[in-house]
């Protein structure tokens, strides 16, 4: 049985990462979101002072994989830039509103889509009751995270996403996910500086 090809070849990866760029393309599972925390980490490591860029389209993934690449996010002394490049749904749109404020973009068409996920639960009764209340302390942190990055409150984060809800990239806007709509190619790549703080040319 073949493959699925990726979007990104891992040759298109090893020239984007030399430009101090990461793409989530597809599903965020546990194998690529380590990829990405110790890229972020080890890019960090090379230039303290030199933006990385995340660009996202993807349809969401594993809560703690994007927990942890906010962390890092947050971790790392340089500014992490993200785009949305067509679609940015739940874990998606997570990491999409968890870069550096002023530096959140978005394709004029791209598509982001916010909700509380959900999960199974099995079990015993108390293994139910652990669960949800495990899920429970999950999804107040996720909820409570996305009020910090969009300026919106607990109360209206939760409300909106009880179901699915979609938006344009104006609307991102509006409501916080993004600060600036892509008009520039200026704004897709990362800046690029020397140690000392001087911009250099890209």
């Amino acid at each position: 049985m073949s493959e699925t090809p990726r979007m990104f070849p891992p040759d298109l990866r090893r020239q984007l990462l030399r430009h101090r760029v990461l793409v989530l393309d597809g599903p965020l599972d546990d194998e690529n979101g380590t990829v990405l925390t110790t890229h972020l980490l080890t890019l960090a490591a090379e230039n303290s002072s030199a933006d990385i860029a995340l660009w996202i389209h993807s349809p969401g993934g594993s809560v703690p994989a994007m927990l942890a690449i906010r962390d890092v996010m947050r971790l790392v002394p340089c500014d992490v830039s993200t785009l949305a490049l067509g679609l940015a749904c739940s874990a998606g749109q997570f990491l999409l509103s968890s870069g550096t404020r002023g530096k959140r973009y978005a394709l004029p068409h791209s598509r982001i889509l916010m909700h509380q996920g959900s999960a199974g639960i099995g079990g015993s009764a108390v293994e139910v009751e652990v669960q949800a209340n495990d899920l429970r302390h999950t999804r107040d942190t996720v909820l409570g995270l996305i009020a910090e990055d969009t300026g919106q409150t607990r109360e209206q984060i939760f409300e909106d996403s009880l179901h699915d809800r979609w938006f344009t990239a104006e609307a991102a806007r509006d409501y916080g996910f993004v600060d600036e709509i892509v008009d520039s190619f200026d704004q897709v790549m990362p800046a690029r500086r020397v140690s000392f703080g001087m911009e250099m040319a890209r």
